[in-house]
């Protein structure tokens, strides 16, 4: 598996073509082609981001992160 810092992770932003990913707990998830990550942005929430915060903050959760494919660690 792949690892990402802040500043390699911010690359996949899901903009311009790039791939969709976001950190939750030191884990990197891709998001791309998720109806609710639309243009890399989910409720304010950018991809290319640690968001751990925001999800822990989430109606949902982590309870959706089982839905997502796992593509690597984080390391602030």
């Amino acid at each position: 598996m792949e690892k990402f810092t802040k500043e390699s992770l911010a690359k996949y932003d899901g903009k311009n073509g790039n791939p969709a990913y976001v950190a939750i707990d030191g884990d990197v998830y891709d998001v791309t082609g998720n109806a609710h990550w639309t243009d890399g942005e989910h409720h304010g929430n950018l991809a290319g981001q640690d968001s751990t915060v925001a999800i822990g903050q989430s109606p949902h959760g982590k309870s959706v992160l089982g839905n997502l494919k796992k593509v690597g660690t984080y390391e602030a």
